[in-house]
């Protein structure tokens, strides 16, 4: 099977056009604009761990300046295959945000499923602190969905192979 055949295909696949990118774009960003706001107006509100309302405050910045860098020109790798250095710059940092947000997911992981079920009643004593409910609640499901679209993505990506084996062997097309 000709692996440059297959390259060839999947460069050659038609863009959206923009008006869908930049749709896509907004809606992405609804997500952390939501993070922000609800850490921020619960900062104070999580005695329990206090790293939770700052945990999606910073997850949603950085998830806005990565979607931001992402519709900058720059961030495009040029067609006619010349080099651009602003788009190794834009790529080194587009890297280094993406590694960052990893390390804060897994810190995030471990405040907010380190307290599983906390105490959400602000009346109780010392002894127990609590964690507001939509804000706990919000981290955990934000949290939990990662998960869940990670899995959605390698099963379908594990499925979408299974598929590319077995119709592959079918084309007589790939012996040339």
């Amino acid at each position: 099977m000709s692996n440059t055949r297959l390259i060839r295909q999947i460069r050659s696949t038609p863009q959206p056009p923009t008006p869908v990118l930049a749709i896509s774009k907004l809606v992405l960003c609804v997500l952390p604009i939501a993070e922000i706001a609800i850490g921020a107006i619960h900062l104070n509100d999580c005695p329990r761990k206090p790293y939770i309302p700052i945990y999606l405050i910073v997850l949603g910045v950085f998830a806005l300046v990565l979607a931001l860098l992402s519709c900058l020109p720059c961030a495009q790798e040029p067609e006619d295959g010349t080099t651009n250095p602003l788009y190794r710059v834009c790529a080194t940092w587009n890297s280094l945000i993406s590694s960052f947000l990893f390390c804060w997911f897994i810190c995030g992981n471990v405040w907010i499923y380190s307290i599983y079920k906390p105490n959400f009643d602000k009346t109780t004593t010392a002894m127990d602190p609590y964690c507001d409910r939509t804000l706990y609640l919000f981290a955990f499901w934000i949290t939990t969905l990662v998960y869940i679209l990670f899995g959605v993505i390698l099963v379908g990506g594990c499925l979408v192979l299974v598929c590319f084996c077995m119709c592959g062997r079918a084309d007589a097309d790939d012996d040339v």
